[in-house]
């Protein structure tokens, strides 16, 4: 043990004279101990403010081991802790052998404070295991810019390069993304490079050379092939394979270069801007008609709009037709689009999306045109094969004047508008929503900006807990968390009534942190009596991107004690959908610390199963629309098909909003594991098991 070393030592306790004692034994092993001693939550929450190396609590008066872990998480803070417990607290903290129940280098729990030499044994292992996680993040930030210079670099090299992860595409610049005919990043991540390869020998070669390199055989890193084009056609080319890392993560990285690049640029030219499935412009030519516009608008050269138009449950015309349904539905509303404005720019955005834009038109009459075409599509009838589909879409609007902001952000604020419509239909859709400035802005927002900052601070949001029965262990020991905000008035607000609030607020992770470490207190506290009670708790986009969350995850789980895997946590399919690659690291990183990952709205976008199969997910939650559509024709079959897509990716059905007896029925005949909803049990404010209710 190096004595030339400062200890900081922060004590929780009643006896100050045992935190004296073990300052005088820590001296042998460092130059100076600073001792910090306290037992009561308002002098921890100042004393937090300081850096500490070590925590030991024993006793506090107004605070239980618990809340320290919840506070300590809260403050965002890499403490390791020790719990010290007397004899007759032991049941929940050590085995039978009488060791500590948790020993890991963030926290041991719990040790007998009379067996000193443990004590200090275990506050010198836990601060030399701090100071490596610390040195260990000063090496990962000198990657971190090591890694972001290659990529700064590789996103303006004109070579066409790739990431791939486990033979998927997670990553690709925009030569590459020309060189095979993707007009985003989205629409190339989740593709297996071996789509891109021509002809089963070139396939199989392929597969071969790509074992030789993952296993670390660096004597070729060059492969001849066929390539093909995302529209079918060919060309030559040769790929060089080497050893990277993204995000953070060992990848392999992919260069491409093609023998007649004079031929490419030449096709790539005449296909540039049409969408090969609609022949409308795609996202590439929308984007070169909307600068032009854009710029127009902003000298004052009249009034403009931008429509985002996304189809609603693309996710069930998948499950019951496949991709045949889903492309015969996108050329059908392609059509209807263009037809109806004829007078405007229509093109396709995305998979599922298309954005128009309109000159000259005021905003009643954009709402009642939006309106107006959005009832004809609902009422149209697809045939594919011997099927007839429907489907619905949903429409946000943006007005284009001088004082608009920059292009990206105009479209984002046409894709939260149609993310509005969801919110306020309960993920059915079928609406449109005039984004207007003045509601994100206006005193209501600000005051309520405001009441949720304080709410945070001071624990003014309620949960509730509603069980979920597992079929095949016959409990209802599992609940899923739902957040309220408790109003001055009395009354309560629903998540979709601030959220968008919040997020514009860069609020979402505080709540997200909020309900995660209050739903843990009320589970530790359930789980003294059943062991194997567990929890679903609701997080944003904001935590799906949250590098910490792992972490936080893993300290509260040891904090709530009893069996494995207490915590599980959800996120939208739609989030899952748009950031399949953040969302794999994520699920992968959560794993590792016994936290099972559950997607929420399973079924509603037409790359559920691919999203489910690529990020793997332990459960997933099936959309409402689904359980709302059970009497219709086709409906319990559409439901079957996504519990057998679920179960052959390994994960389990949850079916919710089972609010009937005959709902009940049909769900214990479709297969889903678990069942929920208010036929069974209602969300409470505490954690009712089916035996004590």
């Amino acid at each position: 043990m190096a004595t030339e070393s400062t200890l900081n030592l922060l004590v929780i306790g009643d006896d100050q004279r045992y935190a004296e004692r073990l300052v005088t034994l820590l001296s042998q092993y460092y130059t100076e101990v600073n001792l910090g001693f306290l037992d009561d939550k308002v002098e921890l929450l100042k004393t937090l403010r300081n850096q500490w190396d070590v925590m030991v609590f024993g006793q506090a008066y107004d605070m239980t081991f618990t809340d320290v872990v919840g506070i300590v998480q809260d403050m965002n803070i890499d403490l390791p802790m020790i719990c010290l417990m007397s004899n007759e607290m032991a049941d929940t903290g050590r085995n039978s052998e009488g060791l500590p129940a948790i020993i890991d280098g963030n926290m041991v729990k719990a040790l007998l404070p009379e067996k000193e030499t443990r004590v200090v044994i275990a506050i010198c292992l836990q601060y030399e295991n701090l100071k490596t996680r610390r040195q260990f993040a000063k090496v990962r930030h000198i990657l971190a810019e090591a890694e972001q210079r290659a990529n700064i670099l590789i996103k303006n090299s004109k070579s066409a390069v790739a990431y791939i992860d486990e033979g998927i595409h997670i990553y690709a610049n925009t030569p590459y993304l020309e060189l095979f005919g993707f007009d985003n990043l989205e629409q190339i991540i989740g593709v297996p490079v071996i789509d891109l390869i021509e002809g089963g020998d070139s396939i199989q070669g392929f597969k071969k050379f790509l074992r030789h390199f993952d296993k670390g055989n660096r004597d070729h890193v060059e492969f001849d092939f066929e390539s093909r084009h995302k529209d079918g056609s060919t060309f030559e080319a040769k790929l060089q394979l080497a050893a990277a890392t993204y995000e953070g993560e060992p990848v392999t990285q992919i260069i491409i270069q093609r023998s007649n690049a004079d031929d490419l640029a030449k096709q790539l030219a005449e296909a540039q801007r049409k969408d090969g499935l609609t022949n409308l412009e795609n996202r590439r030519g929308f984007e070169s008609e909307f600068a032009s516009l854009h710029e127009a608008a902003l000298m004052g050269e009249g009034r403009a709009a931008l429509l985002y138009v996304r189809l609603d449950n693309m996710g069930k015309v998948h499950s019951s037709s496949g991709l045949q349904g889903v492309d015969a539905t996108v050329v059908e509303i392609a059509k209807k689009l263009e037809n109806y404005f004829a007078d405007a720019y229509v093109s396709r955005f995305s998979d599922t999306a298309f954005a128009i834009l309109i000159k000259g038109l005021q905003p009643d009459e954009l709402k009642r045109r939006a309106d107006e075409v959005r009832e004809e599509i609902s009422a149209m009838l697809i045939e594919v094969g011997k099927r007839s589909i429907t489907t619905t879409v949903s429409v946000g609007i943006v007005m284009l004047d001088k004082s608009s902001p920059d292009q990206d952000v105009v479209i984002e604020r046409a894709i939260d508008a149609v993310d509005q419509v969801l919110l306020e239909t309960q993920n059915v859709g079928n609406g449109i929503h005039l984004y207007d400035p003045g509601q994100y802005a206006n005193s209501d927002d600000e005051a309520l900006a405001e009441y949720l900052v304080t709410a945070i601070g001071q624990n003014r949001f309620e949960l509730l807990y509603q069980p979920i029965y597992d079929i095949e262990t016959d409990r209802s020991d599992f609940f899923e968390v739902y957040l309220r905000l408790n109003m001055v008035d009395g009354t309560q607000m629903l998540p979709r009534e601030f959220m968008a609030v919040a997020k514009s607020r860069n609020l979402l992770e505080k709540i997200d942190r909020w309900m995660l470490i209050n739903a843990s207190k009320q589970l530790s506290s359930v789980r003294k009596k059943y062991p194997k009670s567990r929890i679903l708790v609701p997080l944003t986009s904001a935590s799906l991107a949250d590098t910490r969350l792992a972490g936080v995850i893993s300290q509260l789980q040891k904090a709530v004690g009893g069996e494995s895997n207490a915590l599980m946590v959800q996120f939208h399919e739609q989030d899952i959908v748009d950031y399949m690659a953040v969302a794999k690291k994520q699920i992968l990183a959560l794993r590792k610390v016994d936290c099972g990952v559950c997607v929420h709205n399973f079924g509603m976008t037409s790359k559920s199963v691919d999203a489910a199969e690529f990020v793997k997910p332990d459960m997933v939650r099936l959309a409402k629309s689904y359980v709302d559509d059970l009497e219709r024709d086709g409906g319990i079959e559409a439901v079957k098909v996504l519990v057998s897509k679920a179960s052959e990716l390994g994960c389990s059905m949850l079916m919710p909003f089972i609010e009937d007896a005959s709902t009940m029925s049909v769900a214990w005949s479709v297969g889903a594991r678990y069942l929920q909803g208010y036929y069974l049990q209602v969300p409470s404010k505490t954690m009712i098991l089916a035996q004590d209710a």
